[in-house]
């Protein structure tokens, strides 16, 4: 199973006079999930909300689970050909953007939508699974997740169901 290549990321800032540069300019590999179906690179986090620009602290540097209660994460998943996510929903507002391969997005009724490169899922604290439809091709996909209020039904919010991820910079 071929891994797709580093994650780059560039990251600006100002110096002392107010010019805008870059601070940094890494390439990152990420972690493999829990069930070994794909590898998650953290790429950046903020807390609250505006976002503190002029907060020092490397966004990647953050442990983080799979949202950041008050705050925002991005992250690329790279998923291994023929594995399937396990269902899972948070209150966070997500924006799924295919990179490369295609993903099939699964919902609780079944019902399935091919995605391919280019294309963007909105999620809005749906319960869902992702699953690769290539028997040979990794797909990657950047994910922005925002902390949101959970989704309500008949007055009640819809609880969170995802695996733990833990994952460290």
């Amino acid at each position: 199973m071929k891994n797709l290549s580093p994650v780059r990321r560039v990251v600006t800032g100002h110096d002392a006079a107010g010019k805008a540069v870059v601070i940094s300019d890494d390439a990152f590999l990420g972690q493999p999930n829990p069930n070994g179906t794909a590898i998650l690179t953290t790429i950046w986090t903020s807390t609250g909300s505006p976002v503190d620009n002029d907060d020092a602290t490397d966004g990647r540097s953050r442990n983080v689970d799979l949202v950041l209660p008050s705050g925002s994460v991005i992250r690329t998943v790279d998923m291994f050909p023929g594995t399937t996510a396990p269902m899972h929903r948070t209150s966070s507002l997500d924006y799924g953007i295919v990179l490369s391969g295609s993903i099939e997005l699964i919902l609780d009724d079944g019902a399935t939508t091919l995605v391919e490169p280019g294309g963007i899922v909105i999620q809005r604290g749906t319960i869902h699974s992702w699953r690769n439809p290539s028997a040979d091709t990794t797909a990657r996909v950047a994910f922005v997740l925002l902390d949101a209020k959970p989704v309500t039904v008949d007055g009640k919010p819809l609880e969170d169901l995802h695996p733990r991820l833990n994952l460290k910079p």
